[in-house]
């Protein structure tokens, strides 16, 4: 027997007569048949929090209850799918609805109808263990989605062919029962999909931006925020990040951002050639885009979505690099739920929980060995955008999601003003991956590396305590060793830290360019303050011609990067003739 809807406030709604309801489960409210979640239980009476739009439910409509937590379906058709908040194929929607996607329309996530080619990697008699691959299909040009078994136990059949998603592929004994299992599963969005063994953050995210490859290294199976003020430049880098890191697998949440911002990566990201193949990006992608003006409550089960699906490309023993844009959307969707279901409030009227949501979030990234006989070695990277009031990064969402992630890229409005991109702020950004990190460069780069880092750090931090002296006396009162000093960190900021994301060189630089090019800078700056050591105006200095060469280091192709091997070599002439003159 339904339950009976008897209270109503935006969202969140109650209903009674709901005897034998669990928490989280799925409910349809109304005659509309709304999906919703139960989220409290009092006796018979379950509140609801709906992913609907409420406007015109009444009273007295009833409430059925699925008797399923809210789940997603994995299969092959995963990719190149744009969903809502709740994993509503909103391509499909629109075909059957329009433009604007109406009330209680369901669709099923995966086309359950289209024929993939299945083919076994196992056989008859074989013993599998849960988690073992049992057979390939090849989901896009790019990607082979791999078959697991869900049982333990021993193959009775199983053969190559074409099948749906729903069409049993294999029949296992297990138990002495025998079951037969489709490509299709079910996965709870709320609970974490297990693994074997997790692994240190010991291998760095290659990512191709200078400042974040070089100064604040993100592990792979690590997690990053990247908090910022508006037109700070959060979605291009987002979008970069997605394009150029070493990265199998994208998932991107839209989670409460802007219409036209979505719209904008919406357009976009289909339109991006993936670098590596030549191929769509989309082909190797997941959008999720639950906009601001869509109802909360879906908003807060997109970031659940997101890390589910992504785990289940994780478990093939794909890297995957997650985008969520924005968690601070989603902290809002748990304030206002958490208010209209009067829970006492926290900091800001966040809810007391938001620190253990957030960690719940990120902890289900990392690099892990999937179940199974064979040794996969998948991973999640988990890089959320934080956009804080005003810029304020005291505010609690920016505050708690720091505890839970080891690398934080500030952006600073003031950088994106003078548009400077990416505008990390070098000075308030860190990376606690870097002890982690350190013998992966030093064999897989330089030795050098750290000293490199740690030297131009230094030298970032020196301008900005002599930034105030300039403001007072002007750069020409400073001693000569600090004009250099202000030249050497000028070039940096310039000539390393800046990156167009729209120029088809510059938008990527591999590890070793990147180790030339902050070389090349740091070696001027030995050589200049060798020169001040014997007397040489910091004015001759800066005329050297080497400076324009060092300048254009980043538009130097990869293929050619002996270029930029050989400006070493120029500086060392350069600074001897400088010497002799």
């Amino acid at each position: 027997m339904p339950g009976i809807l008897n209270n109503i406030a935006g969202p969140v709604v109650n209903a009674k007569n709901m005897k034998g309801s669990k928490m989280y489960n799925v409910v349809k409210v109304g005659d509309e048949q709304l999906i919703g979640e139960i989220i409290r239980l009092r006796g018979e009476v379950a509140t609801i929090q709906v992913y609907e739009d409420t406007g015109g439910l009444r009273p007295g409509e009833p409430v059925v209850d699925t008797n399923q937590a809210l789940s997603v379906e994995l299969a092959p058709g995963v990719l190149k799918s744009i969903y809502d908040g709740i994993q509503r194929p909103l391509e499909l929607i629109m075909a059957e609805s329009g433009d604007f996607i109406s009330r209680g329309v369901t669709t099923r996530a995966i086309d359950v109808k289209k024929k993939w080619d299945f083919k076994a990697v196992v056989k008859k008699g074989d013993k599998v263990v849960k988690g073992d691959i049992i057979g390939e299909v090849k989901e896009t040009e790019l990607i082979t989605n791999k078959i697991t078994a869900q049982e333990n136990g021993k193959i009775v059949e199983i053969k190559d062919g074409s099948f749906n998603v729903e069409e049993p592929i294999v029949t296992i004994e297990t138990g002495g029962k025998k079951k037969q299992f489709p490509m299709l599963m079910r996965w709870e969005v709320r609970k974490p999909r297990p693994y074997a063994e997790k692994f240190a953050p010991n291998i760095p995210l290659i990512t191709g931006q200078r400042i974040i490859d070089t100064f604040f290294p993100i592990a792979k199976g690590g997690t990053a925020s990247i908090p910022g003020p508006f037109g700070s430049g959060k979605t291009v880098l987002q979008q970069a990040l997605a394009k150029w890191s070493d990265t199998d697998i994208v998932v991107y949440i839209g989670c409460g951002e802007r219409g036209n911002e979505m719209t904008e990566v919406l357009n976009e990201f289909p339109a991006l050639v993936d670098p590596k193949s030549g191929k769509p990006l989309m082909e190797r992608t997941i959008l999720l885009a639950n906009t601001s003006n869509m109802p909360v409550a879906a908003r807060e089960a997109s970031i659940y979505t997101g890390i589910t699906l992504a785990e289940y490309y994780r478990d093939m023993g794909y890297a995957v690099g997650l985008m969520a844009d924005s968690t601070s959307r989603w902290a809002e969707a748990m304030r206002e739920i958490g208010g209209r279901l009067e829970e006492m409030p926290g900091e800001e009227g966040y809810p007391a929980y938001l620190a253990r949501r957030l960690a719940e979030f990120y902890e289900r990234s990392g690099r892990v060995r999937c179940l199974g006989t064979d040794e996969r070695i998948g991973s999640i990277t988990s890089i959320g955008a934080v956009s804080p009031p005003g810029g304020d990064l005291s505010e609690p969402v920016s505050q708690n999601t720091l505890r839970v992630t080891k690398v934080f890229l500030a952006l600073d409005a003031s950088l994106a003003h003078r548009r400077h991109f990416p505008s990390i702020h070098w000075l308030t950004s860190y990376s606690l991956y870097l002890d982690n990190l350190e013998n992966w460069y030093v064999n897989e780069v330089s030795p050098e590396w750290l000293n490199l880092r740690k030297e131009a750090m230094t030298l970032l931090q020196k301008e900005s305590e002599l930034q105030e002296v300039v403001q007072l006396v002007g750069p020409d009162a400073l001693p000569e060793k600090e004009q250099l000093i202000l030249g050497t960190t000028r070039m940096l900021r310039e000539d390393f830290l800046q990156q167009s994301a729209f120029h088809e060189i510059d938008t990527y630089t591999s590890l070793n360019k990147q180790y030339l090019m902050l070389k090349n800078i740091l070696r001027f700056h030995e050589k200049a303050m060798d020169a001040a050591d014997l007397g040489i105006s910091p004015a001759k200095v800066n005329s050297l011609k080497i400076k324009e060469s060092i300048a254009r280091m980043k538009e130097v192709e990869e293929k050619d990067i002996a270029k930029i091997e050989g400006i070493e070599k120029e500086i060392e002439e350069q600074f001897s003739k400088l010497r002799r003159d």
